[in-house]
């Protein structure tokens, strides 16, 4: 993979983790231009012909959806968060892994941190 391609996959994948932070707080319209770009693959052409406007006003429409999602998460740090959440319990994972004692409690411990895991 070239190094544009790997950015590109590594921006949809932010700009949709992102989303699923923030979507209650876009509007309707940043919503589904978002949904239709980075979801469903759609090019700036499909979505102005299936929206009616020309392809310069989707371009801008999802650029200002792209700086909304990032300043709100400048704001709120959900993303960042939840990153670091998954790093820690990972990691709490493979340190029990590596503990020296019996498989029941090793069992009990790596359930609680799978619980945790998914309070989000």
């Amino acid at each position: 993979m070239q190094a544009n391609e790997a950015d590109a996959l590594s921006k949809t994948t932010r700009i949709n983790l992102l989303f699923d932070f923030y979507e209650p707080l876009l509007t309707e319209k940043q919503r589904t231009f978002l949904k239709y770009y980075f979801h469903d693959d759609y090019s700036l052409g499909e979505i102005s012909a299936e929206s009616g406007i020309s392809r310069q006003a989707v371009y801008e429409h999802i650029k200002r959806a792209e700086q909304v999602l990032e300043g709100y998460e400048s704001k709120l740090s959900l993303l960042s968060r939840h990153t670091e959440q998954q790093l820690l319990t990972d990691q709490l994972a493979q340190g029990i892994g590596g503990l020296v004692i019996d498989e029941q409690d090793k069992a009990r411990l790596l359930d609680m941190i799978n619980r945790l895991g998914r309070m989000e």
